[in-house]
């Protein structure tokens, strides 16, 4: 027969069964433990003992843990790992009851609602997004716990997997039974909710009892219109306030973001463009990890979400390009306080969610005193003025700070030494009385042997009877009336007064009575500070601004960056532009120039790999996409038009989780592109058609430049080996051609890096293949195989004759129609025809005409063959 079940574990099992899906932390004294599966999952994860204790009917209870004290650790690496944690902790007091302590769930880590800085990343924001999917469009809600971002967006459905690659969601929370684009699902941070938490009915009553408004319509949303972004909005605050254990204070508003407040970018040109993580998934060099020069890690994130958010409003452009100008001569002092602030977004969302600790509190008054300070020239900059205003609404709060917490408080609540003397009477009473005890018994002494008179009288303290009086025999009979003997001695009577027990209580209990007024003086400040959130919040969003700002103007001022223009005409015209990553990777980077207009929109961009063609197209890419963002750009000048998408089609790899080849990938991607591109896209292809054969490439790549010229009309940079397109120009005005320079000196290729008209000569194929270190032996044997292969096509592709298109006497198809025959002549070409021929020639003076007029030549030759 098996033992029954305890009540602790009965206890556990009612808990684990709330939460199936999440490893249980279960508070037990000094150690989190995990039982029956979770410990078997912990063990392997996390590298820790498993052991087994008891047993729950026949099975023994696997069973693992970690300190209390050092859980953070593991619950960081879990949380990387993408586990979700439930924390249940002891509430009620040991020994209050029969039973086991009461415990509860207090809060739930999950990788989307981390507020703790031992979890998170510094430079990285951390989201978490709803879907909420139908069949023609996804509502999307997302928010950020340490910024009090919360947003919501309606898009197409294939539209999601970029909307999901733009916000880097740590979480992706998703009714059951809806499925999510294959590159997201693989992630594997899919939480699954019941598809009822994302009814519109009841999101708009949660969300209108949050804001404490009537209806949505002030954030511009409208249940007939927004139904299912509503609904996803609806199930995020739900399920932050489940994992939270309380309903957030600092979601700043809910706000509607729409298609044309931001350059669009689809998943693969946020990846090819290499913003926040490089090809191979490192974090640097990349877009990011250069121009990441601020001073506080609110700025380092504010930095990223600007480059994975350039504006299209050219009013809020033009005020960052302002600021950046004014900050200029000014941006080393102010990085120099800005380096002083503490982290402030992420403080104030853990005063939010009530977990912030002592020393949160001491950073954040240093830093509200060190932002007050702040002095700018802003040097007509409107928006420099507006972000100095907020920081002295700030000094209250760091005054009130300042009273009610030590300098350098203890790391630990429980610790005490966290509210500062003279904020609150009793509790400094309370640390008197424990620093200071000695003096009160002296003190007491003195004036009891005064009033009494009697010179044996002692204050004396004893483990076992606590503080008493004590009197010789002679002169206890002498004690006041006041004394109540306590205790009979052989020589000595010890007495206590009501004066003696009142000290002796609070002494007694001093200490516990200090630790519980502090905890509760702190939480009560806590409330003060959740009160001033808004204020607290609008000075991170500022400093964090100012920091971004200054660190755009520390690049203009000491990398040549340069303010770029605007014009609303079609234009893309860079001079001597530079790729902001690769210049700072190399010794001496080649500056090239850009040029599109409404009359040429395609560029045809020939020359030998490694020659510079992506990195080129990449930098177009980059200016514009920097000058979008407010910042100046890495060019002598750039003025830019109206650009709403800019998308990218640059190497490939198998996508062998949905059973795609690199050639499917390619042509799924540039399929998105021709569907999506217009007049005012930016587009960048490179080696489009390479995946299959010769001619299919060919054929594809072709009609693919010809789409993007008659259809898209985008500004393309058309980057290809296939020289047969680069005759493009002369059936399309709007197409160029221009190439990679390149020297060969002897068997070795020399890369110029330099941009010049006109189409490439060779690839240099093998001699780059010299470069990557190809035995010479097989080096050899290629060059043999090319020279046969160059003689083969000659052969049979000779010089063209155009008197060989004439028909010969044994082919008479067509004769009578085309030639007025002499059968005289017959064994020799037709006289009439060799008379046109030589009359249209005669007219011709090569050296006068222009590559129009030739081509015009040509076609009225091959009409007349």
């Amino acid at each position: 027969m098996s033992k029954p079940v305890s009540p602790m574990m009965q206890q556990y099992l009612g808990i684990k069964a709330e939460h199936q899906d999440k490893l249980v932390f279960y508070r037990m004294g000094d150690f989190y433990e995990l039982f029956f599966d979770d410990a078997v999952e912990a063990a392997k994860l996390l590298d820790i003992t498993l052991t087994t204790r008891g047993q729950v009917g026949s099975e023994p209870v696997k069973m693992a843990g970690v300190p209390f004290h050092a859980a953070e650790q593991y619950l960081a690496r879990l949380v990387k790992m993408g586990k979700s944690v439930a924390i249940c902790e002891q509430v009620g007091e040991v020994g209050a009851g029969k039973g086991p302590v009461e415990r509860k769930v207090v809060r739930i880590v999950t990788p989307g609602t981390l507020t703790d800085s031992a979890f998170l990343e510094d430079k990285e924001t951390n989201r978490i997004v709803a879907v909420n999917a139908d069949k023609k469009q996804v509502g999307l809600a997302w928010a950020s716990l340490q910024s009090g971002e919360f947003k919501v967006k309606i898009v197409p459905s294939e539209k999601l997997a970029d909307e999901l690659a733009r916000l880097q969601a740590a979480e992706v929370l998703l009714a059951d039974g809806k499925k999510l684009p294959q590159f997201q699902a693989a992630s594997g941070n899919v939480t699954r909710l019941n598809g009822w938490q994302f009814a519109a009915d009841t999101a708009e009553k949660l969300l209108t009892g949050y804001f404490g408004c009537q209806d949505l319509r002030g954030f511009g949303l409208d249940r007939s219109e927004h139904a299912a972004a509503i609904g996803a909005a609806g199930a995020l605050l739900n399920y932050i306030r489940l994992t939270q254990n309380l309903m957030p204070q600092h979601l700043d508003g809910l706000s509607l973001e729409t298609e044309n407040q931001y350059i669009g970018m689809d998943a693969a040109t946020r990846r090819n463009l290499e913003i926040t993580q490089t090809l191979s998934g490192k974090k640097a060099p990349t877009l990011f990890s250069v121009l990441d020069d601020c001073a506080t890690h609110m700025g380092s994130r504010l930095l990223a979400l600007w480059l994975h958010h350039p504006l299209r409003n050219r009013s809020h452009i033009r005020a960052r390009q302002e600021a950046v100008a004014a900050l200029q001569n000014q941006y080393p002092a102010l990085q120099g306080r800005l380096k002083n602030i503490a982290d402030i977004e992420r403080i104030a969302a853990r005063i939010a969610v009530g977990n912030a600790r002592p020393r949160d509190l001491a950073a954040l008054r240093d830093s509200l005193y060190e932002l007050a300070q702040i002095e700018l020239s802003c040097g007509g900059s409107s928006l420099l003025e507006t972000l100095q205003q907020v920081f002295p609404a700030t000094l209250p709060l760091a005054e009130r700070l300042k009273a009610a917490v030590m300098p350098e408080p203890s790391v630990w609540l429980k610790d005490g030494g966290v509210i500062n003397h003279g904020f609150h009477a009793e509790l400094d009473e309370l640390r008197h009385i424990q620093n200071h005890g000695d003096e009160f018994l002296q003190a007491l002494e003195a004036r009891e042997r005064e009033r009494t008179g009697l010179s044996t009288l002692k204050v004396e303290f004893n483990r076992v009877h606590g503080f008493y009086i004590e009197l010789s025999k002679v002169q206890a009979e002498q004690a006041p009336a006041d004394y109540q003997r306590r205790q009979t001695l052989k020589n000595a009577e010890r007495f206590i007064t009501p004066e003696l027990k009142t000290f002796e209580d609070k002494v007694l209990t001093a200490q516990e009575q200090a630790l519980a007024l502090e905890k509760q003086l702190f939480e009560a400040l806590l409330k003060e500070l959740q009160a001033a959130l808004p204020q607290l919040q609008k000075a991170a969003k500022a400093a964090a601004a100012l920091d971004v700002l200054s660190a755009f103007a520390r690049h203009a001022a000491e990398r040549g960056f340069v303010c770029p223009e605007f014009a609303d005409y079609p234009v893309l015209a860079i001079s001597d532009g530079r790729h902001p990553v690769v210049e700072q990777q190399v010794r001496h980077f080649t500056t090239n120039s850009t040029a599109f207009d409404h009359k040429h929109r395609l560029m045809l961009l020939t020359g030998p790999n490694m020659g510079g063609k992506s990195t080129y197209m990449r930098q177009v890419a980059l200016i514009t996409l920097l000058a979008h963002t407010g910042s100046f750009v890495p060019a002598a000048s750039a003025t830019i038009g109206p650009i709403d998408q800019i998308f990218t089609r640059i190497g490939a790899s198998d996508d062998l989780a949905s059973n795609r080849s690199t050639f499917m990938v390619e042509m799924s991607e540039t399929a998105y592109i021709l569907h999506h591109a217009t007049e005012q896209s930016l587009v960048l292809m490179d080696e489009v058609g390479r995946g299959t054969s010769t001619f299919d490439g060919l054929a594809l790549a072709q009609a693919i430049a010809e789409h993007l010229l008659q259809k898209n009309k985008s500004f393309s940079l058309f980057a290809t080996h296939y020289f047969e397109l680069t005759r493009l120009p002369e059936t399309h005005a709007a197409a160029v051609n221009m190439h990679l320079s390149a020297l060969e000196q002897g068997q070795d290729i020399v890369f110029l890096h330099e941009i010049q008209p006109g189409p490439a000569s060779k690839s240099y194929g093998i001699a780059v293949a010299k470069l990557a270190g190809l035995p010479a032996r097989a080096l050899k044997s290629a060059q043999k195989h090319l020279d046969g292969l160059e003689r083969q096509a000659a052969a049979q592709q000779p010089q063209m004759d155009i008197f060989s298109m004439m028909p010969s006497e044994n082919d008479d198809s067509g004769l009578e129609e085309n030639l007025s025959v002499d059968s005289s002549c017959s064994g020799e070409r037709p006289s009439a025809k060799n008379n046109e021929w030589a009359d249209m020639l005669a007219e011709i003076n090569p050296d006068e005409l222009s590559p129009r007029e030739a081509l015009d030549w040509l076609y009225k030759l091959k009409g007349l063959a």
